[in-house]
């Protein structure tokens, strides 16, 4: 499993029924995880210490319940190129706030390349969302190219790229719907040294259009690998859908790279420490294809 270990302003603390015990900075929220399968005692004491809580409806969807959380706050965390990056939190729809700490796996990954590269790259992110890997890749000297559909993903990822003090750094902020925009790309002859993107399960583009997970990624995996240039860095796909194995992702990559031919293909979950068992918290699954430098 890849492992996001290395985080120190978040900790998940403890899991159980359904939901997830987790600390953000100074505060902590409960959360429901539909991982969480199983039921233990809550003898971690930030149960009865919560600053918010999330209750999900019977019906669909949820609430929050706020005890005692500001809007907004902040967290860090320090990527192995002797970097922090910092991003601002607030609780918003369906019990999300901005961030999906697993990731920080990724982001170390991402990051590592880059700087050892000794070149310049060029990155494409598209389902990018509030930033936080278009971040870690500028942070490491990346030119990138951070692409969503949602004009408030793309402003929030432009606050957390001013408070990691990455301002001036070499990002094109684009709101736009990414398959129309890969197509573009192909049409003008762009070309990206890294590309990673984080689709939905399930979507619908500006006109209505479909994006279901399992129907639509092959064929717009196929298009976006038009787009590395002739010395590719890395391709990385992550993958929150349900169902959708490690080795799918890794067979995907694999039959769309073929004549890209990468040096390694690796394919894996995503997880996150659990304090109280010492257990591991799946988030997800993450494939990786990486070309020699």
């Amino acid at each position: 499993m890849l492992l996001a270990k290395h985080w120190n302003d978040y900790e998940v603390l403890d899991t159980s029924d359904g939901e997830k015990l987790e600390r953000w900075g100074d505060y902590i929220l409960v959360r429901p995880d539909p991982q969480v399968i199983w039921r233990t005692a809550h003898t971690h004491p930030g149960w009865k210490r919560k600053n918010a809580h999330y209750h999900r409806s019977k019906k669909g969807g949820g609430e929050w319940e706020f005890l005692d959380l500001p809007e907004e706050w902040q967290i860090s965390y320090d990527l192995p190129v002797q970097k922090r990056l910092s991003f601002h939190l607030k609780p918003f729809s369906f019990k999300h706030t901005g961030l999906f700490p697993e990731q920080a796996v990724n982001w170390d990954f991402m990051s590592r390349a880059i700087a050892d590269a000794g070149r310049g790259i060029k990155v494409l992110n598209l389902f990018a969302y509030t930033g936080g890997a278009t971040l870690a890749c500028a942070a490491a000297g990346a030119h990138v190219t951070h692409v969503d559909a949602s004009k408030g993903m793309v402003a929030w990822a432009k606050e957390n790229a001013a408070l990691s003090g990455l301002s001036e750094a070499p990002v094109r902020w684009l709101v736009d719907d990414c398959q129309k925009f890969v197509a573009r790309e192909i049409r003008r002859g762009n070309r990206y040294d890294a590309i990673l993107m984080d689709p939905p399960s399930y979507g619908r583009g500006p006109k209505g259009e479909i994006w279901k997970m399992e129907e639509s990624i092959y064929p717009f995996l196929i298009e976006a690998v038009k787009l590395l240039s002739d010395r590719p860095l890395f391709f990385l796909i992550n993958s929150y859908t349900t169902g959708l194995q490690p080795a799918v992702l890794s067979y995907l990559l694999a039959t769309a790279l073929k004549d890209r031919r990468p040096q390694t293909i690796v394919s894996d979950e995503v997880g996150l420490p659990v304090t109280a068992s010492g257990l591991t918290l799946p988030c997800g699954t993450c494939g990786r294809a990486v070309f020699s430098v």
